[in-house]
Order: structure tokens, then C-alpha cells, then sequence
């Protein structure tokens, strides 16, 4: 056993001794072949290992620079944040001070304010006090005196006053007058036709009053069907051959009356002829109303109408305005206006369409709400007419400003047109009313005598008492009257007031 651990022993130191030896017998002859891979490896790591070291270096060196460049950065922020806390500090110390000088100076200016308060009313009371010492020594009241300075003052220079308006209303008045006139009357003479006031018929004549039985029917089916296919009332009453159509609508009542006449005529008068007459009726009115608008548009030579629009203004063929056709007006309106504006080197084209389509509103008045200018531009606006023409026949009856020099010659030619002798006709009723108004409103003023509404009342006549009323008065009171008869009363065109001073001297010889 001792043998076998000894064998064991010397076997193991032999390995150990051979591999030591082993080792630094490579090592050796390593050493001596410097090419071989130990050597190369070696001499790597030598030069990683000094490489490492310089790149250590250089970054320790870069390192330190950047670290002093932001030091150097932070101490500059440093001073600069330094510098603007004391210029805060230094505003803040400025603020305060401009704070307190306001303050002080608005504790001033209020003291200020309270003696300025203190001194103006007591020159209120001085000056009351010296009014009523003046008063007391003139007699006379502050209103008084005011009124006794204006009418002296008045009087002085009353004559050269009534002398300067005299010169300035003479001044190319009578020009302007003149050549106003022979316009209108060349415009008139070149459109002469005559147009007789008419009122659109709303009775049906009948051959015998036997028919009205007729007209009737059983328990009154006629009538009734009648009624309801027109949208018109039928007036069957006492009334010796004649039967009344009552409607607000004129288009309805000239459908209801043809389809009358046809019905007497034919002598069958049933509900089924009554709707099949009533039927041909409506197409007859539709025809009648578009030749109407077709000839009116013809006869003022213009072009590029809507078809729609010119049918709107047939439907005036059976419109009258205080037994005027209104059809025929605008036509004659139309005419007048391209006359005067060719005169007056506007835009006779424009004048005459504007004049033409003036009133057209009035075609659907009695269906929609609203005056008829307004009623107008809504339909012009809507079937794109030129907005010139707008604005040139929106002015006629003044609810809008004139808008250029068309718009006053629509209102001219409208004036004209429905002022002249024979062209309209109102109610003997209303005609006698207007005039009495007339009188009253001139009799209400002060230093009148008389007055006398004359020319259909287009004019009226005042006399005044020429030791109340002086000639200047008499200019101001015609200004008033006017005034007052513009304000107060509703009349078609314009009234001439015409104020009328007359001194008489009356001596005798003996």
C-alpha cells in the first residue's frame, strides 16, 4: 500500500516537473520566434494599452475645457441675472415713487375740482343776483328783454332781410320756371293721347229680370257654384236689370262677369256649363291680361322683360287708381319721362322703363302686404331688373330718397300724369272735404281774412290783413301754411299756397 502511494507520487511530481519544464521550454523558443502569433499579441495589447492610455488623456483633457467653459457660461448668467434684479429693484423703486407722487397729485386735483365747484356757483348766484338787480331796474324779465332785442333787432333789418330773399328767389327763377315749362309742355305734346277716367264695371246687365230665377237655380245651386269657382260674390237683389259682382280682386270679378255675359248669352245655365264657361273664361282673362302686358311694352319700344314680369303688368289692364286704368297711366307715365329725360340729357331708355313699371306693385296689392313701391322692387328685384331702374321709380311717392336724376322725372311724369284735367276722378264726397280742409288749415293762422281753395284744389288763395301781416310775414306764413298742409293732409301732387298782402290808399279831392 505505502509502495502503490509512493508509485502514485512519483508519477505525479514526474507530470508536474515535465509540464513545467514543458512551459518555460515554449516560453523559450516563444522568445526566440519573435513572428509567431504570442509575439504579435503581445505587442497589440502593448499598443491598445498605450492607444487607451492617450485617448484617456485627451478626453480628461476635453473634459476639463468644457467643464471650464460652462463654468464661465454660469458665472456670466450669474452677473447678468444679478444685473436685472437691480434694475427690477430700481423699477419697483420708481414705480413706488410715481405712485405716490399720483396719489398725492390726485388728493390735488380733487381739492382743485372743489374750489372750482365753489367758485362757479358762486358766480351762479352773483349772476342771478345781478339779473335780478337788473331786472328790478329795467322793469322787464330776462324772457322779455330777449324778446323786446329780437323784435327791435327784427325790425331794424327787416327791409334789408325781405330785400335779400326777394333778390335770391329772382334770381334765375323765372329762367328755371320757363324752361320747366316748355319742357313739360314738349314732353306732353309729344305724348297726346287721351285717356278718359274709367272705373272697371263690376254690374252684368240683364235682358229681362226673369233671368235672375235663372242665375239662382234650385235653391240656389247656380249661384254657389258660381261663387265658388270665381271666389267672387254674386249680388242678386232688387236691382232692375243688373246683377252686382262684389270682389276684392279685379281679375276675379272680370272672370266672373265674362263668364256671366256668356251664361245669359248661351241661355243654359247649369253647374256643369257654369264651370266649363268659367273655365274658358279664366283663359280668355290669362290671354287678355298677357296681350295687355305684350301691347304696353311694344308700345314703349322696350326690350328684355321677363314674360312672367310682362304678364304681371297686364294684370294692371284691369287695376284703376281713382278711375284711372293703371295700365294706361304707366304707359303714359313712361312716355313722359323719356321725353323729359331726353330733354334733360339723363337716361331716357332708363326713364322710360323705370315710368312703366313704376306701379307695378299695384298688380298683386290686394295679395300681399305692403305698400305697392314696396310691393314693386320685391317683384323687380325677383326677375333681375337692373337696380338703376329700381332705384329710379322706388322715389315716385317720396318713401325713398331720390337716388339720382331718374327719380325725380318718374315723379314729375307720375305727377303729371295723374294731376292733369280728366285723367282721375274722386268722390264728390272726398273732393268737397279735401277743399274745406284746405280753407280750414290756411283760416287757423293767425292775421288771415279769407281763403279760397281753387284749380280742383291744386291751389288755394289766402288774404291776410295788411296791418297784421307785413311783407316778410307774408313770405314765412306761406312757408307755414305749407308746412302744416303737408303734415295734416293726404293729397295727389302738390298744392300752391299763394299768400296775397294788398294795401289800398284811398284819398279824396274836394
Amino acid at each position: 500500500m505505502n509502495n502503490l502511494i509512493i508509485y502514485a507520487g512519483t508519477v505525479v511530481g514526474t507530470l508536474i516537473v515535465g509540464s513545467v519544464l514543458g512551459y518555460y521550454t515554449r516560453q523559450t523558443i516563444a522568445r526566440k520566434q519573435s513572428g509567431t502569433i504570442e509575439a504579435k499579441l503581445t505587442k497589440l495589447i502593448s499598443q491598445a494599452k498605450d492607444e487607451a492610455k492617450e485617448t484617456l488623456i485627451s478626453a480628461k483633457e476635453k473634459a476639463n475645457k468644457v467643464l471650464e467653459q460652462i463654468k464661465g457660461q454660469e458665472r456670466d448668467r450669474q452677473r447678468q441675472l444679478t444685473k436685472m434684479e437691480e434694475r427690477l429693484v430700481d423699477r419697483e423703486q420708481n414705480l413706488d415713487q410715481k405712485n405716490s407722487q399720483l396719489e398725492k397729485d390726485f388728493s390735488n386735483l380733487k381739492l382743485k375740482v372743489q374750489k372750482v365747484k365753489k367758485i362757479k356757483e358762486q358766480l351762479t348766484e352773483l349772476r342771478q343776483d345781478q339779473l335780478k338787480k337788473l331786472e328790478k331796474i329795467a322793469n322787464l324779465s330776462q324772457e322779455q328783454a330777449k324778446k323786446e332785442l329780437l323784435e327791435k333787432t327784427e325790425e331794424e333789418h327787416q327791409q334789408i332781410l325781405l330785400e335779400r330773399v326777394q333778390q335770391l328767389e329772382k334770381q334765375g327763377q323765372e329762367e328755371f320756371k320757363l324752361k320747366a315749362q316748355k319742357i313739360i309742355a314738349l314732353a306732353i305734346q309729344r305724348y297726346a293721347a287721351s285717356q278718359a277716367s274709367e272705373i272697371t264695371s263690376t254690374s252684368v246687365s240683364l235682358p229681362s229680370d226673369d233671368l235672375k230665377g235663372r242665375v239662382i237655380g234650385k235653391e240656389g245651386r247656380n249661384i254657389k257654384t258660381l261663387e265658388k269657382l270665381t271666389g267672387v260674390e254674386i249680388l242678386v237683389d232688387d236691382t232692375p236689370g243688373a246683377i252686382i259682382v262684389s270682389g276684392f280682386d279685379p281679375i276675379r270679378r272680370q272672370i266672373a262677369k265674362m263668364a256671366l255675359e256668356k251664361l245669359l248669352l248661351d241661355g243654359r245655365i247649369q253647374p256643369a256649363r257654369i264651370e266649363e264657361t268659367v273655365e274658358k273664361a279664366q283663359e280668355e282673362i290669362g290671354e287678355k291680361i298677357s296681350e295687355a302686358g305684350e301691347a304696353a311694352v311694344y308700345d314703349v319700344s322696350i326690350v328684355g322683360l321677363n314674360p312672367q314680369l310682362i304678364k304681371i303688368l297686364g294684370r294692371l289692364r284691369f287695376r284703376t287708381s281713382y278711375g284711372q286704368n293703371v295700365l294706361l297711366h304707366s304707359v303714359e307715365v313712361a312716355h313722359l319721362a323719356g321725353a323729359i329725360a331726353f330733354e334733360l340729357g339723363a337716361d331716357a331708355e332708363l326713364a322710360k322703363k323705370a315710368g312703366l313699371l313704376h306701379d307695378i306693385g299695384k298688380a298683386v296689392d290686394h295679395e300681399i302686404q305692403g305698400s305697392h313701391v314696396e310691393i314693386g322692387r320685391k317683384i323687380l328685384k325677383k326677375f333681375g331688373v337692373d337696380e338703376k331702374v329700381i332705384e329710379a321709380m322706388q322715389s315716385h311717392h317720396e318713401e325713398y330718397p331720390y337716388e339720382s336724376l331718374e327719380s325725380i322725372i318718374i315723379q314729375t311724369a307720375d305727377a303729371i300724369s295723374g294731376s292733369r284735367p280728366g285723367a282721375r276722378k274722386d268722390t264728390l264726397e272726398a273732393y268737397l272735404k279735401r277743399l274745406k280742409e284746405l280753407e280750414n288749415v290756411a283760416n287757423s293762422f293767425k292775421g288771415v281774412e279769407k281763403s279760397y281753395a281753387i284749380q280742383a284744389g291744386r291751389e288755394i288763395r289766402v288774404f291776410v290783413h295788411p296791418e297784421k301781416v307785413d311783407d316778410f310775414a307774408a313770405y314765412k306764413l306761406a312757408k307755414d301754411i305749407a308746412e302744416q298742409i303737408h303734415q295734416e293732409l293726404r293729397y295727389p301732387g302738390e298744392i300752391k299756397v299763394n299768400v296775397i298782402r294788398e294795401v289800398k290808399a284811398i284819398e279824396y279831392a274836394r
